[in-house]
């Protein structure tokens, strides 16, 4: 049972009720409303907090919850189960409460005349396009169980080289953290009391590094307030901007080229291509539609950009292979690979095997990035505690010496 909230109208006394009631869908929701004689206005499912700012990301349903869903659901409809019965039986297993609230709306629009894709449609946070595109093509072409296990393997492809991605890029990052952390401490704990042993002694002066971090130490400890504020106007306008066209054009293009992550994000974006055209493509989509849906996919503006000219280039005639030849946000195999694969025949299983090729080519990738990265690391990190340690270092090694000369 989901718990929904409500907004009505008694109509004998004409007020507003606000309140909840369970239920297994909207619709039985309303139901049980008109029972108890009350004119449902807004009916709404209960998903335990607001879907805006750090809840929306509390609630969002995990990979591994979707995955889990198409694996059963495409059992179960193999088995002979009737559609219906199968999406009941699959969201009593479902954990995310999420996920049983949007379920239960997608069991209530299939009862109330919708199509399986149509109805999953309208939650495009859960079922992106590629999801409703495959449902579409299988219920088309009577194989939806055979759609929902093509899913299932996409999305466990996606999520495996995510994580790998990911992965990748936590190392540095944690590292960076810790060296930032060390470096505030030593500057606004350790250097103060550096500059103690300094003040008592006439004539003594300490060195222009220790005094230029003095004065960082100085402005962090009188004026910390004024830091957060900046730090914060910064988090808060830097989120904004990555969010915009220009913001998002920039992180795209810089994926694409800095050195050393750019061969990385390129192969993925080469394997994610590849692998979703061919999940599409075998499901009987369109080649023109699979374009389409594959550009939003891969998650770059540029690569998207270029799979609009294709499109229009094979819509003038030109194989997908000539489309795609020479355009620099695509490597060169891949065209090549096309090529084989649309004077063969089988262009969906030479996209599979493009697919399987750039996804050891990420792992491979990953392990040259982490290779490159670490040495590059210990270059900053070495560099930043040199500068710390001198400016610690040298004024105590220059009262040393004064002590030295005045014995």
């Amino acid at each position: 049972m989901l718990t929904f909230k409500y907004v009505a109208r008694d109509p004998a006394t004409g007020q507003k009720i606000k309140a909840e009631v369970e239920a297994e869908n909207e619709a039985a929701a309303g139901r049980l409303l008109h029972d108890q004689g009350l004119a449902p206005l807004e009916i709404s499912i209960k998903t335990g907090g607001s879907e805006f700012g750090p809840a929306k990301y509390l609630h969002r349903v995990k990979t591994k919850e979707k995955i889990l869903f198409s694996r059963q659901l495409s059992t179960l409809i193999n088995a002979g189960l009737p559609l219906i019965q199968s999406l009941r039986s699959v969201t009593k297993q479902t954990t995310s409460k999420k996920y049983q609230a949007v379920l239960g709306q997608v069991i209530s629009d299939i009862e109330g005349g919708s199509s399986f894709s149509k109805a999953i449609e309208q939650h495009p946070d859960e079922f992106d396009r590629i999801y409703v595109s495959l449902i579409a093509a299988g219920e088309t072409s009577g194989t939806l169980d055979k759609a929902l296990e093509r899913i299932a393997l996409q999305q466990e492809k996606d999520a495996e080289i995510m994580s790998k991605v990911r992965g990748a890029m936590v190392y540095p990052l944690v590292v960076l953290v810790v060296m930032f952390v060390v470096m505030g401490f030593m500057v606004v704990k350790v250097l103060p009391q550096v500059e103690t042993l300094y003040e008592g002694l006439p004539g003594a002066q300490l060195p222009i590094l220790t005094r230029a971090l003095l004065a960082i130490s100085h402005f962090i400890i009188k004026r910390w307030y004024i830091v957060i504020i900046i730090l914060g106007l910064l988090t808060f306008f830097g989120s904004r901007w990555f969010k915009t066209v220009g913001g998002k054009r920039f992180m795209d293009k810089f994926k694409m080229k800095a050195w050393p992550i750019g061969p990385l994000f390129m192969k993925l974006y080469m394997a994610r291509f590849a692998r979703t055209g061919t999940t599409l493509v075998a499901s009987g989509v369109p080649l023109i539609q699979m374009l389409d849906i594959t550009g939003d996919a891969i998650g770059n503006v540029y690569i998207k950009e270029s799979l609009d000219k294709a499109t229009q280039k094979v819509k003038g005639g030109k194989s997908l292979s000539d489309s795609l030849q020479g355009d620099p946000n695509f490597l060169e195999l891949v065209p090549d690979m096309l090529r084989i694969g649309e004077q063969s025949g089988a262009i969906e299983q030479m996209m599979a095997k493009t697919a399987d090729y750039y996804e050891k080519e990420v792992d491979n990738q990953i392990k040259t990035v982490s290779t490159i990265i670490e040495p590059v690391l210990m270059v900053v990190l070495g560099v930043f505690a040199f500068i710390i340690v001198a400016a610690v270092l040298m004024p105590i090694y220059g009262l040393a010496g004064q002590s030295g000369f005045g014995g």
